[in-house]
């Protein structure tokens, strides 16, 4: 019998045991924490062989997918699924996978340097919408091409050019599938 064993046999106890300490974060403090990593519902129907996009209103006034920060616990495509839901009332087929990604800067108020977010795009095939859980977020349909006029409005170059080439894409995939 070793040593340790010997002293734990008569009750001696080594030292104390070391008890892991935990952090205990708010779900807004791990938002901001993902924050430069979002999702976007990019929500379509097929009307009459016409593809259709859904679209919101942002507080700024500015039309987009649906689209927010990751969930913790989530998967991406379940943080896509409950933004067109929050956001858009939508209920529908997401796809697990993100057909597109893209990225964008976005210029803070003060003088601190622009944070990068990056946006995985998943597919979402609109079966009915309910009113959104999201006050003041209009949701609307567009075809393909007022699609691509209405997201890249008052946008600058760059990411108006990434959010055509975002539409020409899911065009594209809904196609295939």
């Amino acid at each position: 019998m070793s040593a340790a064993d010997s002293r734990f046999a008569s009750g001696q106890l080594l030292a104390p045991a070391r008890v892991p300490t935990f952090k205990f974060f708010s779900l807004s403090q791990l938002r901001k924490l993902r924050g430069c990593e979002q999702v976007a519902a990019v929500c379509y129907r097929v009307r009459g062989g016409t593809i259709e996009f859904l679209l919101v209103r942002t507080t700024s006034g500015h039309w987009t997918f649906p689209k927010g920060s990751i969930e913790p616990g989530l998967t991406h495509a379940q943080a896509a699924a409950l933004e067109a839901f929050e956001e858009a009332g939508v209920h529908g087929r997401i796809e697990e996978t993100a057909f597109a990604h893209y990225v964008r800067r976005k210029r803070s108020r003060r003088s601190a340097p622009s944070t990068q977010i990056s946006t995985h795009a998943h597919l979402c095939q609109v079966t009915w919408l309910e009113k959104p859980r999201e006050p003041d977020r209009d949701p609307t349909w567009f075809p393909a091409e007022k699609t691509k006029q209405r997201l890249q409005r008052d946008r600058t170059p760059d990411y108006a050019a990434e959010l055509a080439r975002i539409v020409d894409l899911a065009i594209r995939r809904i196609g295939r599938v």
